[in-house]
């Protein structure tokens, strides 16, 4: 059997940077219908597209490919007293979008000082190529 649209394809993966640094081990296979129905990233797709079942391959993703690039505009510093007072550095929260959407924003909490927090709207792997 080939992959091919409308095909649901299971993937056992692990992902590394373009150091060769572990950044996901794939403990779980990914599951996805294929045929470009945004389950995965377009670029895995194509890679596999025709593919026997079994087969096994690599492939780099540059962050335009993936996560995006990095930006620094998504990296905000807000009063601390905007914040429960027990947040942790790596806790994350949906940020309401000015539009009212109801899907808001994902921010991540970078740092904590006195009186300041710092968030970052970035995806963790964003700005990152990965193999």
């Amino acid at each position: 059997m080939q992959v091919a649209k409308k095909t649901v394809v299971t993937l056992k993966y692990s992902v590394t940077d373009s150091d060769g640094n572990m950044v996901d081990e794939g403990h779980e296979p990914l599951v996805y219908l294929h045929g470009g129905y945004g389950g995965i990233f377009d670029k895995i797709e194509e890679t596999i597209q025709g593919m026997d079942a079994g087969a096994k391959f690599d492939v780099r993703l540059e962050p335009e490919d993936a996560f995006g690039d990095y930006d620094a505009e998504l990296v905000m510093i807000e009063p601390r007293n905007l914040f429960p007072d027990n947040i942790e550095v790596g806790m994350q929260f949906e940020r309401a979008t000015e539009e009212g959407d109801d899907d808001g924003e994902l921010y991540t909490i970078t740092d904590i000082a006195e009186d300041k927090v710092v968030v970052d709207g970035n995806h963790p792997l964003a700005g990152m190529a990965l193999v």
